[in-house]
Protein backbone atom coordinates (compact mmCIF):
# COMPACT_ATOMS: atom_id res chain seq x y z
CA UNK A 1 0.00 0.00 0.00
CA UNK A 2 1.47 3.43 -0.99
CA UNK A 3 2.71 5.37 2.16
CA UNK A 4 0.43 8.36 1.73
CA UNK A 5 -2.57 6.04 1.22
CA UNK A 6 -1.58 4.51 4.30
CA UNK A 7 -1.20 7.11 6.53
CA UNK A 8 -4.82 8.34 5.12
CA UNK A 9 -6.23 5.35 6.27
CA UNK A 10 -4.37 5.17 9.37
CA UNK A 11 -5.62 9.02 9.69
CA UNK A 12 -9.43 8.33 8.97
CA UNK A 13 -9.94 5.89 12.19
CA UNK A 14 -9.60 8.62 14.18
CA UNK A 15 -12.64 10.94 15.24
CA UNK A 16 -10.93 14.41 14.40
CA UNK A 17 -12.15 17.33 16.65
CA UNK A 18 -13.84 20.17 15.08
CA UNK A 19 -14.98 23.72 16.83
CA UNK A 20 -17.73 25.28 16.27
CA UNK A 21 -17.66 29.18 15.83
CA UNK A 22 -18.58 32.12 13.60
CA UNK A 23 -20.87 29.56 11.57
CA UNK A 24 -17.66 27.63 10.84
CA UNK A 25 -16.91 24.22 11.58
CA UNK A 26 -13.01 24.15 11.89
CA UNK A 27 -10.29 21.13 12.38
CA UNK A 28 -8.93 21.63 16.00
CA UNK A 29 -5.47 21.05 14.44
CA UNK A 30 -5.11 24.48 12.05
CA UNK A 31 -1.99 23.83 9.22
CA UNK A 32 0.05 26.68 9.90
CA UNK A 33 1.24 28.55 6.58
CA UNK A 34 4.30 30.58 8.20
CA UNK A 35 6.29 28.34 6.58
CA UNK A 36 5.98 29.07 3.47
CA UNK A 37 6.97 32.82 3.92
CA UNK A 38 10.66 32.08 3.99
CA UNK A 39 13.12 30.96 6.74
CA UNK A 40 11.93 27.34 7.08
CA UNK A 41 13.60 25.86 3.83
CA UNK A 42 12.71 26.48 0.03
CA UNK A 43 9.39 26.04 -1.03
CA UNK A 44 8.51 24.51 -4.41
CA UNK A 45 4.89 25.54 -5.12
CA UNK A 46 3.57 22.81 -6.95
CA UNK A 47 4.61 20.37 -4.64
CA UNK A 48 3.43 22.41 -1.75
CA UNK A 49 -0.32 22.72 -3.47
CA UNK A 50 -0.25 18.75 -4.24
CA UNK A 51 0.85 18.22 -0.21
CA UNK A 52 -2.00 20.58 0.59
CA UNK A 53 -4.72 18.14 -1.18
CA UNK A 54 -3.34 15.36 0.84
CA UNK A 55 -4.00 17.01 4.84
CA UNK A 56 -7.03 17.87 3.28
CA UNK A 57 -7.74 14.16 2.42
CA UNK A 58 -6.61 13.57 6.06
CA UNK A 59 -9.41 15.71 7.16
CA UNK A 60 -7.20 18.63 7.85
CA UNK A 61 -8.81 21.23 6.22
CA UNK A 62 -8.23 24.65 8.02
CA UNK A 63 -5.58 26.77 6.94
CA UNK A 64 -3.88 29.85 8.69
CA UNK A 65 -2.09 32.14 6.65
CA UNK A 66 -1.62 36.06 6.09
CA UNK A 67 -1.25 38.43 3.55
CA UNK A 68 2.39 39.34 4.72
CA UNK A 69 3.70 35.08 4.01
CA UNK A 70 4.92 35.57 0.53
CA UNK A 71 2.84 33.55 -1.18
CA UNK A 72 0.33 31.94 1.19
CA UNK A 73 -2.38 33.00 -0.31
CA UNK A 74 -1.77 32.27 -3.96
CA UNK A 75 -1.28 28.83 -2.98
CA UNK A 76 -4.77 28.87 -1.04
CA UNK A 77 -6.05 29.64 -4.43
CA UNK A 78 -4.12 27.33 -6.41
CA UNK A 79 -5.18 24.36 -3.71
CA UNK A 80 -8.96 25.47 -3.99
CA UNK A 81 -8.45 25.13 -8.02
CA UNK A 82 -6.76 21.68 -8.00
CA UNK A 83 -9.14 20.33 -5.60
CA UNK A 84 -12.36 21.57 -7.29
CA UNK A 85 -10.81 20.06 -10.57
CA UNK A 86 -10.32 16.85 -8.73
CA UNK A 87 -12.72 16.33 -6.25
CA UNK A 88 -15.78 19.01 -7.68
CA UNK A 89 -16.36 22.31 -6.38
CA UNK A 90 -18.66 20.80 -3.54
CA UNK A 91 -15.56 19.72 -2.34
CA UNK A 92 -14.57 23.55 -1.65
CA UNK A 93 -17.48 23.02 1.03
CA UNK A 94 -14.95 21.58 3.28
CA UNK A 95 -11.90 23.82 3.40
CA UNK A 96 -11.46 27.05 6.32
CA UNK A 97 -9.00 29.86 5.07
CA UNK A 98 -8.11 32.13 7.66
CA UNK A 99 -5.89 34.71 6.92
CA UNK A 100 -4.38 37.93 8.00
CA UNK A 101 -4.55 41.62 7.42
CA UNK A 102 -1.36 42.97 8.91
CA UNK A 103 -0.93 46.63 7.50
CA UNK A 104 1.81 49.30 8.23
CA UNK A 105 0.24 51.10 11.21
CA UNK A 106 -0.88 54.23 9.97
CA UNK A 107 -4.41 55.92 9.03
CA UNK A 108 -6.45 53.25 8.06
CA UNK A 109 -9.49 54.61 5.04
CA UNK A 110 -12.50 52.63 4.42
CA UNK A 111 -10.71 52.43 0.69
CA UNK A 112 -7.62 51.35 1.95
CA UNK A 113 -8.93 48.40 4.08
CA UNK A 114 -11.47 47.46 1.20
CA UNK A 115 -8.91 46.94 -1.49
CA UNK A 116 -6.56 44.69 0.95
CA UNK A 117 -9.11 42.94 1.45
CA UNK A 118 -10.04 42.76 -2.10
CA UNK A 119 -6.57 41.44 -2.65
CA UNK A 120 -6.70 38.96 -0.45
CA UNK A 121 -10.04 37.44 -2.08
CA UNK A 122 -8.56 37.69 -5.22
CA UNK A 123 -5.08 35.51 -4.17
CA UNK A 124 -7.49 33.07 -2.31
CA UNK A 125 -10.03 32.80 -4.81
CA UNK A 126 -13.07 33.29 -2.78
CA UNK A 127 -16.19 35.12 -2.28
CA UNK A 128 -16.47 35.16 1.06
CA UNK A 129 -13.32 35.15 3.32
CA UNK A 130 -13.88 32.79 6.37
CA UNK A 131 -12.10 34.82 9.28
CA UNK A 132 -9.88 37.68 8.82
CA UNK A 133 -7.17 38.57 11.94
CA UNK A 134 -5.96 41.71 12.06
CA UNK A 135 -2.55 42.93 13.70
CA UNK A 136 -1.62 46.52 14.57
CA UNK A 137 2.00 46.78 15.85
CA UNK A 138 1.89 50.09 17.17
CA UNK A 139 -0.77 50.50 19.87
CA UNK A 140 -0.35 54.11 20.22
CA UNK A 141 -1.70 54.79 16.44
CA UNK A 142 -5.49 54.82 17.42
CA UNK A 143 -6.53 53.78 13.62
CA UNK A 144 -6.31 50.18 14.88
CA UNK A 145 -10.41 50.96 15.05
CA UNK A 146 -11.01 52.51 12.39
CA UNK A 147 -9.55 49.24 10.65
CA UNK A 148 -11.60 47.15 12.57
CA UNK A 149 -14.58 49.06 11.74
CA UNK A 150 -14.03 49.40 8.33
CA UNK A 151 -13.27 45.03 8.40
CA UNK A 152 -17.02 44.74 10.50
CA UNK A 153 -18.62 47.04 7.79
CA UNK A 154 -17.41 44.63 5.07
CA UNK A 155 -18.66 41.53 7.45
CA UNK A 156 -21.43 42.84 7.08
CA UNK A 157 -21.47 43.12 3.43
CA UNK A 158 -20.69 39.30 3.31
CA UNK A 159 -17.25 39.80 2.13
CA UNK A 160 -15.75 38.49 5.04
CA UNK A 161 -17.65 35.65 7.34
CA UNK A 162 -15.44 36.71 10.62
CA UNK A 163 -13.41 39.60 11.88
CA UNK A 164 -10.47 38.28 14.33
CA UNK A 165 -7.48 39.64 15.84
CA UNK A 166 -3.89 38.57 15.62
CA UNK A 167 -1.81 38.91 19.30
CA UNK A 168 -4.13 41.64 20.68
CA UNK A 169 -3.89 42.30 24.82
CA UNK A 170 -6.72 41.60 26.70
CA UNK A 171 -6.82 45.41 27.50
CA UNK A 172 -7.92 46.33 23.87
CA UNK A 173 -9.97 43.44 23.59
CA UNK A 174 -12.26 45.40 26.19
CA UNK A 175 -11.69 48.46 24.09
CA UNK A 176 -13.36 46.49 21.41
CA UNK A 177 -16.35 45.20 23.25
CA UNK A 178 -16.69 48.84 24.71
CA UNK A 179 -17.09 49.98 21.06
CA UNK A 180 -19.64 47.60 20.44
CA UNK A 181 -17.25 45.46 17.55
CA UNK A 182 -18.08 41.80 17.24
CA UNK A 183 -14.76 40.13 17.62
CA UNK A 184 -14.42 36.38 16.66
CA UNK A 185 -11.27 35.16 17.64
CA UNK A 186 -7.90 36.37 19.18
CA UNK A 187 -4.96 34.22 17.76
CA UNK A 188 -1.89 34.10 20.61
CA UNK A 189 1.23 31.84 21.64
CA UNK A 190 0.04 29.50 23.56
CA UNK A 191 2.31 26.43 24.86
CA UNK A 192 2.83 24.51 28.07
CA UNK A 193 5.83 26.86 27.84
CA UNK A 194 3.78 30.50 27.54
CA UNK A 195 0.42 30.00 29.34
CA UNK A 196 -0.20 33.93 29.81
CA UNK A 197 -3.40 33.46 27.96
CA UNK A 198 -4.92 31.55 31.05
CA UNK A 199 -3.83 34.77 33.09
CA UNK A 200 -6.25 37.21 31.92
CA UNK A 201 -7.40 36.47 28.12
CA UNK A 202 -9.28 33.35 28.25
CA UNK A 203 -11.95 34.17 30.90
CA UNK A 204 -12.69 37.54 28.33
CA UNK A 205 -13.10 35.38 25.85
CA UNK A 206 -15.65 33.21 27.86
CA UNK A 207 -17.64 35.90 28.40
CA UNK A 208 -17.66 37.48 25.40
CA UNK A 209 -18.04 34.82 22.98
CA UNK A 210 -14.45 34.53 21.34
CA UNK A 211 -12.30 31.94 20.53
CA UNK A 212 -8.85 31.69 20.89
CA UNK A 213 -6.13 29.96 17.96
CA UNK A 214 -3.05 28.98 19.53
CA UNK A 215 0.34 29.13 17.84
CA UNK A 216 3.41 28.09 18.92
CA UNK A 217 1.91 25.10 20.50
CA UNK A 218 4.88 23.06 20.09
CA UNK A 219 7.86 25.95 20.07
CA UNK A 220 8.69 25.54 16.88
CA UNK A 221 9.80 21.43 17.11
CA UNK A 222 11.18 21.94 20.41
CA UNK A 223 8.42 20.49 22.31
CA UNK A 224 9.69 16.64 20.78
CA UNK A 225 11.95 13.86 21.45
CA UNK A 226 14.40 15.25 19.17
CA UNK A 227 15.61 17.69 22.08
CA UNK A 228 15.40 15.15 24.57
CA UNK A 229 18.54 14.76 26.56
CA UNK A 230 20.57 16.62 23.80
CA UNK A 231 22.99 19.09 24.50
CA UNK A 232 21.98 23.11 24.28
CA UNK A 233 21.77 23.84 20.40
CA UNK A 234 23.30 26.82 19.07
CA UNK A 235 22.62 29.54 16.84
CA UNK A 236 23.98 27.08 13.93
CA UNK A 237 21.43 24.41 14.81
CA UNK A 238 18.33 26.86 14.90
CA UNK A 239 18.05 26.05 11.53
CA UNK A 240 14.14 27.76 11.04
CA UNK A 241 12.75 31.27 12.30
CA UNK A 242 10.59 28.72 14.57
CA UNK A 243 13.14 27.76 16.03
CA UNK A 244 15.02 30.18 16.64
CA UNK A 245 12.31 32.17 17.83
CA UNK A 246 10.87 29.67 19.97
CA UNK A 247 14.40 28.48 21.60
CA UNK A 248 14.52 32.49 22.97
CA UNK A 249 11.04 31.41 24.63
CA UNK A 250 12.49 28.93 25.72
CA UNK A 251 15.42 30.90 27.78
CA UNK A 252 13.15 33.10 29.29
CA UNK A 253 10.78 30.94 30.80
CA UNK A 254 13.29 28.89 32.70
CA UNK A 255 16.39 27.74 30.17
CA UNK A 256 17.80 24.51 28.98
CA UNK A 257 18.39 22.17 32.42
CA UNK A 258 14.54 23.01 33.68
CA UNK A 259 13.30 22.22 29.94
CA UNK A 260 14.72 19.13 29.92
CA UNK A 261 13.04 18.23 33.02
CA UNK A 262 10.27 19.37 31.19
CA UNK A 263 10.75 17.37 28.04
CA UNK A 264 11.41 13.79 29.66
CA UNK A 265 7.89 14.68 32.02
CA UNK A 266 6.11 14.91 28.96
CA UNK A 267 7.81 12.03 26.99
CA UNK A 268 6.95 9.86 29.97
CA UNK A 269 3.06 10.77 29.28
CA UNK A 270 3.44 10.45 25.85
CA UNK A 271 4.93 6.66 26.42
CA UNK A 272 1.95 6.42 28.68
CA UNK A 273 -1.00 7.32 25.88
CA UNK A 274 0.84 5.49 23.50
CA UNK A 275 1.61 9.74 21.87
CA UNK A 276 4.33 12.15 20.99
CA UNK A 277 5.52 14.65 23.51
CA UNK A 278 4.25 16.72 20.70
CA UNK A 279 0.88 15.21 20.78
CA UNK A 280 0.93 16.06 24.77
CA UNK A 281 1.80 19.78 24.06
CA UNK A 282 -0.84 20.34 21.51
CA UNK A 283 -3.41 18.00 24.07
CA UNK A 284 -2.20 20.15 26.95
CA UNK A 285 -3.72 23.40 25.43
CA UNK A 286 -6.59 22.11 23.35
CA UNK A 287 -7.92 21.42 27.02
CA UNK A 288 -7.44 24.97 27.91
CA UNK A 289 -10.68 27.33 28.44
CA UNK A 290 -11.58 28.85 25.06
CA UNK A 291 -9.54 27.46 22.91
CA UNK A 292 -10.34 26.14 19.48
CA UNK A 293 -7.92 25.20 17.96
CA UNK A 294 -3.37 25.00 17.92
CA UNK A 295 -2.23 26.06 14.77
CA UNK A 296 0.83 23.27 13.62
CA UNK A 297 3.15 24.39 10.79
CA UNK A 298 3.05 22.83 7.61
CA UNK A 299 6.34 22.88 5.82
CA UNK A 300 4.60 21.70 2.76
CA UNK A 301 6.92 19.10 0.20
CA UNK A 302 9.58 19.03 2.78
CA UNK A 303 7.91 17.10 5.79
CA UNK A 304 4.60 16.18 7.21
CA UNK A 305 3.07 15.02 10.06
CA UNK A 306 -0.23 14.23 9.56
CA UNK A 307 -0.10 10.88 11.36
CA UNK A 308 1.69 11.68 14.22
CA UNK A 309 -0.80 15.01 14.44
CA UNK A 310 -4.13 12.85 14.14
CA UNK A 311 -2.92 11.29 17.50
CA UNK A 312 -3.74 14.29 19.50
CA UNK A 313 -7.54 13.24 18.81
CA UNK A 314 -6.58 9.96 20.50
CA UNK A 315 -5.79 10.59 23.97
CA UNK A 316 -7.06 12.88 26.96
CA UNK A 317 -4.65 14.36 29.83
CA UNK A 318 -5.53 12.98 33.20
CA UNK A 319 -5.42 14.82 36.77
CA UNK A 320 -1.96 13.07 37.45
CA UNK A 321 -0.38 13.73 33.99
CA UNK A 322 -1.61 17.47 34.99
CA UNK A 323 0.02 17.45 37.72
CA UNK A 324 3.22 16.30 36.96
CA UNK A 325 3.33 18.86 34.14
CA UNK A 326 2.44 21.62 36.66
CA UNK A 327 5.16 20.32 39.24
CA UNK A 328 7.84 21.49 36.46
CA UNK A 329 6.56 24.42 35.20
CA UNK A 330 5.69 25.96 39.05
CA UNK A 331 9.03 26.53 38.77
CA UNK A 332 9.29 28.52 35.71
CA UNK A 333 9.60 32.55 35.98
CA UNK A 334 5.98 34.12 35.16
CA UNK A 335 6.12 35.40 31.50
CA UNK A 336 2.89 37.15 31.94
CA UNK A 337 5.04 39.99 34.81
CA UNK A 338 8.07 39.19 32.76
CA UNK A 339 6.74 39.95 29.23
CA UNK A 340 3.12 40.94 29.71
CA UNK A 341 -0.13 39.90 28.24
CA UNK A 342 -0.26 38.52 24.70
CA UNK A 343 1.41 39.88 21.92
CA UNK A 344 3.05 42.44 24.17
CA UNK A 345 6.39 40.86 23.15
CA UNK A 346 5.60 42.47 19.31
CA UNK A 347 5.38 46.22 20.91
Amino acid sequence: MPIITEINRLVATIDMERAEFGGLSACRIVNGMWQVAGGHGRIDPKKAVEEMIKYHEAGFTSWDLADIYGPAEEFIGDFRRLLASQKGKGELAKVQAFTKFVPEPKSMSRQFVERSVELSRRRMGVDSIDLIQFHWWDYYNPAWLDALVHLSELRDKGLIRNVGLTNFDTAHMHDMADAGIKIASNQVQYSIIDQRPAVKMAEFCKKNGVVLFAYGTVCGGLLSEKYLNRPEPGDAELDTLSLGKYKKMVDAWGGWELFQELLATLKGIADKHKASVANVAARYVLDRPSVAGVIIGARLGLSEHRQDNARVFGFSLDSADMEKIGTVTSRSRDLYQLIGDCGDEYR
